[in-house]
């Protein structure tokens, strides 16, 4: 699976965790130098709190366009730092 934004692969992986219809991306296979740490925090009832990431790409900032669980909860454990993504990222074989 790829991850792509504004023309650019920003992270590729053949090792996903699918949830709720997401791609969470293992942390390793995406390129660090399209992301930025947000200060946005989302909370899950059942994954726990979610952090996000800026994707800037080319000088254009798709804000929280990423996230990812730093410590999810137990049922949510098996995507620990992987990151998933929205807001026009498109994801594709």
């Amino acid at each position: 699976m790829k991850a792509t934004w504004n023309n650019v692969d920003i992270a590729e992986s053949d090792k996903t965790v699918v949830v709720e219809g997401n791609h969470y991306f293992p942390p390793e296979t995406i390129n660090k130098d399209y992301f930025q740490k947000s200060g946005t925090h989302t909370h899950c009832p059942w994954k726990g709190e979610a952090s996000y990431y800026d994707v800037v790409v080319n000088g254009q900032v798709n804000k929280d366009a990423a996230w990812y669980y730093p410590e999810p909860k137990d049922a949510a454990a098996q995507i620990k730092d992987h990151v998933a993504f929205w807001r026009g990222v498109t994801i594709a074989e």
